[in-house]
């Protein structure tokens, strides 16, 4: 039987083992592609594969879990095996990744007093419940099972979040007790406190896994500084977990985050060849599909784009780019790199521009979505706002509306508390759109909308109006210290006039397959004529008001060969895409993302559909759908 060590080297079956790895995350990846994914991944010379397990991606909702089509990460490590890929696998519970909330599932947040990533029991109990499901799953693929996997992590970077030991060896024992066999490790950047302080150190003082750094770049130096602060005092191999060869993007930059290929190849040059280990991050990024995308917070809220191309040796379409042909080129230098055959057949096309075919107002249609499910997709009516969180839902939108008493108007009106992005409506009519700080000073506090010029948001509406307020979540954040302050929605008070206004109705609206499902089958829609350039209504009218867009097209690709296409969004301000049901992911016009990469699995021979929702009243006529990525 197979075994692997970790001494003053890896060790794999008593010879030493040098770990040259690449991280494909499944869920970023449509199933059909992750044979050819990986394929790429041999074929540029690695011999192992990484990948974190998102637990908001499996529980969904508490004790409901899935693990078909693209959830099965089964299948994905199945793959890799027959390939002769050794895997290392991350499952968390927390991920960062860039994920939305970094993994954690959001009904964590329904809980009054949750406390995530410490030794809090009802936390601790969740993770219990979570991995009692899932770590017998991965017990037949260790390597000493007969399978490919050679490590496990613990946590991750958590010398940036804490130092809670009792929590750390929580999660090593509970692994240990389910049957893990494998080794540990942990993973944190280097510098300062974090790396020391995120290390995996039992009650006798024992290292109870390998520490390995996360860094882009002085890899010579980043090593140096690692090796003395490994505890017990014995020789251990050093390895980067996270070499981070490009970065993520965020709407509203000016630009494609893109790495210095010239520094990228002399670092990945001198691991190599000093015979440490190395798991570039990322070797191919993927796609944030649906609402999973993650968020930043230093000074202001900055989501995460929908492409998590992340400038990565493969394209988040999976195409070789000049940094793969590079690392390639290294690893010959160095280790026998095959020539792997590539099953999978894909080519790109463009379908050219296609006019809208219908459109269904949001609030035309709310029955039609509340209608289509329980739980997430229902309409609440309560006395006070409830969150997201409260009101049973993960991501999308949420709506509020509340109707004013018939001799009160809204003279102003302010949050207590309100994420992310929200757009009030005064009898259907829009009134303002606000984002971040905009809506409260850091997220807390009561503001008026304009609160830099000190004055309250005069409303132009009548006695009696109803209101509602459409809160988009754009992604909680995945990193640092504002984790505990993601609840999403209405979490406060709405003041009304300097008071708290009661009386409200809660739709959810989560846009998942069941309301998308419900609204093409029931929805409301009318014809729409194609224009020719972009159209922004004017202010305060209806026709600004969020409504989704179907448009419909012939595809026609040889059988056995994926077409892959990108939908052009130029003329469009903001939403999110559904091709044939599936959520494609979020659209801005702020950019830098200008396309959506609509993989070739999600077409069919002959009619296909796409709908957009929109929310800012700057629609366009038509789309294009086009052969390349375009940022």
């Amino acid at each position: 039987m197979s075994n692997f060590e970790i001494k003053d080297k890896f060790y794999l079956n008593g010879e030493p083992f040098q770990i040259i790895s690449g991280s494909i995350h499944y869920f970023r990846v449509l199933p059909e592609y992750w044979r050819d994914r990986l394929e790429k991944l041999k074929n540029m010379g690695c011999n192992t594969v990484e990948t974190y397990i998102p637990w908001n991606f499996h529980e969904e909702k508490k004790g409901e879990f899935n693990w078909e089509g693209m959830h099965d990460v089964c299948r994905f490590i199945e793959i890799a095996q027959e390939l002769g890929l050794y895997l290392i696998i991350r499952p968390a519970p927390y991920i960062c990744a860039e994920w939305e909330w970094g993994g954690l599932p959001a009904w964590l947040l329904a809980e009054a007093d949750m406390r995530p990533r410490c030794s809090y029991q009802p936390y601790l109990n969740h993770i219990r419940d979570y991995y009692k499901v899932l770590i017998p799953k991965l017990l037949p693929y260790q390597i000493d099972n007969g399978g490919k996997i050679i490590l496990m992590q613990i946590e991750n970077e958590y010398g940036y979040y804490g130092d809670d030991k009792v929590y750390m060896n929580f999660l090593a024992d509970l692994m240990r007790e389910l049957g893990v066999t494998v080794p540990f490790v942990t993973s944190d950047g280097p510098w300062g406190a974090a790396f020391k302080t995120g290390q995996l150190v039992a009650a006798d003082g024992s290292l109870g896994a390998l520490p390995t750094g996360n860094f882009g770049s002085n890899c010579e130096k980043q090593f140096k500084v690692m090796a003395p602060q490994i505890e017990g005092g014995k020789k251990r191999p050093l390895m980067c977990m996270e070499f981070w060869a490009g970065w993520f993007d965020a709407w509203g930059n000016k630009f494609k985050m893109r790495s210095v290929l010239k520094l990228n190849k002399k670092d990945y040059d001198y691991t190599i060849k000093n015979g440490h280990n190395i798991n570039i991050y990322m070797f191919h990024g993927g796609t944030n599909f649906g609402f999973m995308n993650g968020s930043n917070y230093y000074g202001k809220l900055t989501p995460d784009t929908t492409s998590y191309d992340y400038d990565a040796p493969l394209s988040e379409d999976g195409r070789m780019t000049k940094k793969y042909y590079a690392f390639r080129e290294i690893l010959k230098k160095y280790k026998n790199v095959p020539e792997v055959e590539l099953t999978t057949k894909i080519e790109r096309k463009a379908y050219g521009e296609i006019s809208c075919a219908g459109s269904a107002g949001l609030f035309e249609n709310l029955d039609v979505l509340a209608g289509a499910s329980a739980g997430e997709g229902g309409v609440i009516k309560s006395d006070y706002p409830l969150s997201m969180e409260q009101a049973g839902q993960n991501t999308g939108y949420v709506l509020y509306r509340t109707k004013l008493a018939a001799d009160e108007k809204a003279g102003s009106v302010m949050f207590k508390k309100c994420a992310d992005r929200v757009q009030i409506f005064a009898d259907s009519k829009k009134v303002v759109t606000a984002f971040d700080k905009e809506i409260c000073s850091e997220g807390h506090g009561v503001w008026p909308f304009n609160y830099k010029e000190g004055k309250e948001w005069k409303f132009p509406c009548e006695n009696g109006a109803q209101l509602d307020f459409l809160v988009e979540n754009l992604g909680r954040v995945n990193f640092g210290h504002r984790l505990m302050d993601q609840k999403k929605g209405i979490t406060d008070d709405v003041l009304v006039n300097g008071h708290a206004h009661f009386g409200w109705e809660i739709y959810t609206l989560p846009l998942n397959e069941a309301q998308m499902g419900a609204l093409c089958e029931k929805g409301k829609w009318q014809a729409v004529d194609a224009v020719a350039e972009p159209v922004e209504a004017a202010k305060g009218s209806t026709d600004s008001n969020p409504a989704f867009f179907k448009f419909e097209f012939d595809a026609d690709f040889e059988d056995g060969t994926y077409t892959d296409t990108y939908l052009d969004f130029k003329g469009w301000g903001k939403g999110c895409a559904w091709v044939n049901g599936f959520n494609i992911g979020r659209f801005w016009e702020i950019g830098p993302q200008k396309r959506l990469y609509i993989p070739g699995p999600l077409l069919k021979k002959g009619r296909n559909q796409i709908i957009l929702f929109e929310t800012e009243g700057k629609r366009h006529g038509t789309i294009t759908l086009a052969d390349r990525m375009k940022w």
